[in-house]
């Protein structure tokens, strides 16, 4: 993406076009192939892992989703990691977003701090965060117009229902935060929500409730067992085409050998055809 461009415009021609995949980079030292590289430090590793996925994906993949916490775990050596696979994706692939994978939220003043770090620092087109502190103290990530602001709704993990599932005023809490994000603070036209594909009947719930212009990240196909025709389903029976299917360990770790690049490559083309289908 060039300086300027709106995230949600990009996006929009992507999904038009038929490209529904996000590729996940999270890297995991104990499984980056053993022949990359051997000797050189951890940072150059993962980088150059990455360069390759991203090589291998940028011509179907609609967005890449570097997860902070995987960088994070590798002390500066990581923070260096993600600056540079954040580079990566914009010289091997301008046209094609990064939404830092981060769940930041918190009061007004360190959410500034936040937006500071992701989009001014790290150069991220988008970011995932928690809605439990509300629109007032998010308004720092909502008034960011060229960027895509990604709330979480239903999330993937089995334990999410703990609170996301309690009923108020006769609906389950994720409904009223889908609805409120979609309607009330997008009035920039730059929010999405998080629906998680392990819950295809309250994603499917979700996708009514809101336009279908508004993007949808939906975790939790490939290694967390997510029905992935269920997911596609939900939201072309909506009317939707605006949706990210985020893929990370099943496509890059889909080979440990030399061939790494190549079988990411081919699952990712994999899971690209059955989105079309």
């Amino acid at each position: 993406m060039t300086q300027g461009d709106r995230c949600a415009d990009v996006l929009a021609e992507h999904f038009a076009a038929g490209r529904n995949l996000c590729v996940g980079l999270d890297p995991d030292p104990a499984r980056l192939p053993p022949t990359l590289l051997p000797s050189a430090p951890i940072e150059e590793r993962v980088v150059a892992f990455h360069r390759e996925i991203i090589d291998r994906t940028a011509d179907i993949a609609c967005a890449f989703k570097p997860n902070a916490a995987f960088y994070e775990a590798l002390g500066p050596a990581g923070a260096r990691a993600l600056a540079a696979t954040i580079r990566a994706v914009k010289d091997r692939a301008p046209d094609v977003p990064v939404i830092l994978d981060a769940k930041r939220a918190d009061i007004g003043s360190t959410n500034q701090g936040y937006v500071t770090a992701a989009f001014d620092v790290l150069g991220a087109d988008a970011i995932t965060v928690h809605p439990y502190l509300g629109r007032e103290a998010l308004r720092p990530f909502l008034e960011q117009d060229d960027k895509l602001i990604f709330v979480l709704a239903r999330t993937s993990n089995p334990g999410g229902g703990e609170f996301q599932d309690l009923v108020v005023a006769g609906q389950p809490l994720y409904r009223h935060v889908a609805r409120a994000v979609a309607t009330d603070w997008n009035d920039r036209g730059n929010c999405g929500v998080v629906i998680g594909a392990t819950f295809p009947d309250e994603l499917a719930q979700v996708r009514q409730d809101i336009p279908p212009s508004v993007p949808a990240l939906v975790p939790g196909v490939g290694a967390q067992g997510g029905d992935l025709a269920a997911a596609v389903d939900a939201h072309r029976r909506s009317g939707s085409e605006a949706f990210l299917i985020s893929v990370s360990r099943s496509i890059l770790y889909a080979s440990s050998g030399p061939d790494f690049a190549e079988a990411a490559g081919a699952e990712a083309e994999r899971v690209h055809a059955a989105l079309r289908a």
